[in-house]
């Protein structure tokens, strides 16, 4: 079993462990994705919504199945390496290696962004705020899965609350006018409102590197997959027919439109809610990256793809600890940068969205291999056809992970080379 310092604690049920999926998944797009999509598309957009909504289900429900037929905190890397052997795994973790460090922070801007601007504070206080969004998300990770789980459960619940109450007061004033014409501007934005919408859909991965912590892993994970799709379909798919029904996505205040309808039913406490909820689904997302990222480099550690320093636990709380604090001093690091030269926030979420593709191409392939079921082998099939559909929609964005791959396959040649150098070494002065 291993001693306390180097084993992960089993505490997890099914409902943690839809809060952390829910969480990661349903990010900062919701407060911007439906009115842009009904911006570009019209009432079409809603189509946009059903289809990524219908064709992120066997993306899901593979990782689901991946992660109880290989339960291991690597989460994709450690299916990658299962199916692959020890370099599937060492392009997994630099993948993940390549964006969850800078793709935090980048979350963390964004919705503090958001709260500026409902509330008309000072761009000043956007760093700042995006900062100790990301603390708080290394310190109560680092205190406990029990913590972890629990403070998910309630972000997620909060988050529900405020988003119902912009669908019920929305949907009083949703007119069936609102709905033509379908296609005002063609089928060509509709394509390119789900590639968009990829980012809404992705995080559905963060689940696996949980893995190792529930306490019944073949039960409660196949059923946090499939709650978390019903709530987060349900959600995005009421939110959007409520954007477009409402008409709220139209004129200046566009962008804002979920901001509009909260306003329609509360009234003053409208700037209010929006800055909460905007707070809400940021943290919710940096809190299952940060702990799902730190369980992936202690796993990629004690594979000893990374410093083995990395491979040891806090003997209390049972967390990487070290890794929760050298992010922490990363995201620093990505702060400052924004601060002397700030971030285009748009590229960098189009150069994220690249990654987690191949991440998903990676894990589909890896379950053809892995998961013998003709079911399991029809859903990655689909599913990575899905994300093969998208990458082209990158444009150069989308060779960045090919260039994460070369650097990580390149650190593991020279590790082995290394490997093997000392390991001759040693039986050349046992021959003498």
């Amino acid at each position: 079993m291993g001693s306390p310092a180097t084993v992960l604690r089993r505490a997890l049920g099914w409902r943690e462990g839809a809060a952390l999926t829910v969480a990661s998944v349903l990010g900062s797009g919701v407060l911007y994705l439906p009115a842009l999509t009904a911006q570009l598309a019209g009432p079409g957009g809603l189509l946009a919504w059903i289809g990524m909504a219908v064709l992120v289900i066997p993306l899901a429900l593979t990782l689901g199945r991946l992660a109880v037929a290989v339960p291991d905190a690597g989460g994709v890397a450690a299916f990658a390496r299962a199916a692959f052997g020890d370099r599937g795994g060492v392009v997994a973790g630099w993948l993940f290696l390549g964006t969850v460090p800078v793709a935090a922070p980048i979350a963390a801007l964004i919705g503090a962004g958001f709260m500026r601007a409902a509330l008309g504070l000072s761009p000043s206080v956007v760093v700042p705020t995006a900062a100790l969004l990301l603390l708080v998300a290394v310190v109560l990770n680092a205190l406990g899965i029990e913590i972890s789980g629990k403070t998910a459960t309630a972000v997620v619940a909060l988050i529900a609350a405020l988003l119902l109450a912009a669908i019920v007061v929305g949907a009083r004033r949703v007119q069936a006018s609102a709905f033509q014409p379908v296609l005002p501007h063609g089928l060509a934005p509709v394509g390119l409102s789900m590639a968009l919408l990829f980012w809404a859909f992705v995080g559905w991965e963060a689940l696996a590197h949980y893995a190792e912590e529930f306490k019944d892993p073949s039960r409660d994970l196949r059923r946090s997959i499939v709650v978390s799709i019903v709530v987060i379909d349900v959600l995005y798919l009421l939110l959007a027919a409520v954007t477009v029904g409402t008409g709220s996505y139209r004129g200046a205040q566009g962008a804002a439109a979920l901001a509009v309808m909260l306003g329609n039913g509360l009234g003053g406490w409208a700037a209010l809610a929006t800055a909460v909820l905007a707070l809400l689904v940021t943290y919710g997302t940096v809190h299952a990256y940060v702990g799902g990222f730190a369980r992936l480099i202690y796993a990629q550690a004690r594979a000893q793809d990374f410093p083995a320093y990395y491979g040891v636990l806090h003997p209390q709380w049972r967390t990487p600890v070290r890794v929760l604090v050298t992010l922490g001093a990363v995201f620093a690091l990505v702060f400052t940068w924004d601060v002397v030269h700030p971030f285009r926030l748009e590229g960098l979420l189009t150069w994220s969205s690249g990654i987690f593709i191949a991440i998903y191409v990676l894990a589909m392939l890896a379950a053809l291999r892995l998961l013998p079921e003709r079911t399991s082998r029809v859903l990655a099939a689909a599913a990575l056809l899905l994300c093969l559909a998208i990458w082209p929609f990158l444009s150069w964005a989308g060779l960045y992970p090919f260039a994460l791959v070369g650097a990580g396959l390149a650190a593991r040649w020279r590790q082995e080379s290394r490997r093997n150098l000392t390991n001759q070494r040693d039986a050349t002065i046992r021959r003498m």
